[in-house]
């Protein structure tokens, strides 16, 4: 089968962004490459082993590229993603000098070609994320593995902000917390504070797409019973739900937020009240050039902050809700 290929050259901060607007345009999958050049720190705190080769991106730049089948009207397509993109410049979300390409593809050339890069990887000191394709034995006796397959373009745990609130959460997590896992994409973050001790989690996303896979990859660990997957805006489906059939019960001990600042700075009220005094929230996502603004939103909603770790040029808070 042939596919329109649309390739997108803009900056890091952007790639959540645009990576949205292509698959709201129907992508039947999205690809992100970002810098690999030799200036490019690498955290391997815990062993992880990065087998993409390096690019010629340079730092700070990302390439993405969205897929849409032949019947597509791919010139529509593209000339609303760069609208969007445009606009994005007035959310203070800079997408830099954008360059874009578009050609046709057979779907083996893109379809599964980007599993050779995904391998098991040491997130934590007890979680460890396994493509279910790839052969892993653990390494110690407490090490937790969470078996993932991520579709197409969904977390897969390499990129920083998953990787911080995994191991944000292990820190968290004591046992036996009820959790709310906000955008929750491939589902990874709900299953590992699953294997961490969490009694329960209910995980949300806006993309039925991603309701999907999360909801494939909580069977495949085991976890239908632990986990609740369901389709909702942000916090839209507790409106008046005081948790009944979400295997919840509000207020929940701890809430995490995978997604953009801009995102984060909507509903940080609705996490206030979904929280139990003292509760924690972990936002994530949050590029470093809006540190600043998220702190002084949480911190005006309730929250004193707790912690603020960083990978890269990406930054997750720990905020408590002020009891």
């Amino acid at each position: 089968m042939l596919w329109h290929e649309i390739t997108i050259h803009t900056t890091e901060e952007a790639v959540e962004m645009i990576s949205n607007f292509l698959h709201e345009a129907g992508a039947g999958g999205v690809s992100i490459e970002e810098s690999g050049t030799l200036n490019k720190k690498r955290d391997t705190t815990y062993g992880e082993l990065y087998e993409l080769p390096l690019n010629d991106i340079p730092e700070g730049q990302a390439e993405i590229k969205g897929y849409f089948s032949q019947e597509t009207p791919v010139e529509d397509i593209l000339e609303e993603v760069k609208h969007r993109i445009e606009e994005l410049r007035e959310f203070q979300i800079d997408p830099g000098e954008v360059r874009y390409g578009m050609k046709t593809v057979n779907e083996d050339e893109w379809a599964t070609a980007w599993k050779q890069y995904f391998k098991p990887l040491r997130v934590s000191d007890r979680l460890t994320i396994k493509p279910t394709w790839e052969e892993y034995t653990p390494e110690q006796e407490s090490e937790k593995i969470i078996e993932i397959d991520p579709g197409m373009a969904f977390g897969t745990g390499t990129h920083p902000t998953t990787s911080l609130c995994l191991r944000t959460l292990e820190k968290a997590v004591k046992g036996g917390e009820e959790i709310i896992d906000v955008g929750t994409g491939s589902g990874i973050l709900a299953i590992g504070a699953v294997l961490l001790g969490a009694k329960h989690v209910l995980a949300l996303d806006l993309d039925p797409v991603a309701v999907s896979i999360a909801s494939e990859n909580v069977s495949l660990n085991g976890m239908d019973q632990q986990i609740t997957v369901k389709e909702s805006d942000l916090l839209g489906l507790l409106n008046g739900n005081g948790g009944e059939g979400l295997g919840i019960t509000l207020p929940v001990n701890i809430i995490v937020a995978n997604i953009l600042a801009e995102v984060i700075l909507l509903f940080i009220d609705d996490v206030y009240q979904a929280l139990e005094p003292g509760g924690v929230y972990i936002a994530s996502g949050i590029y470093k050039n809006k540190v600043e603004i998220v702190q002084q939103a949480l911190e005006d909603s309730g929250f004193d902050i707790e912690d603020v770790c960083r990978d890269e040029d990406w930054v997750a808070f720990v905020a408590r809700k002020r009891s």
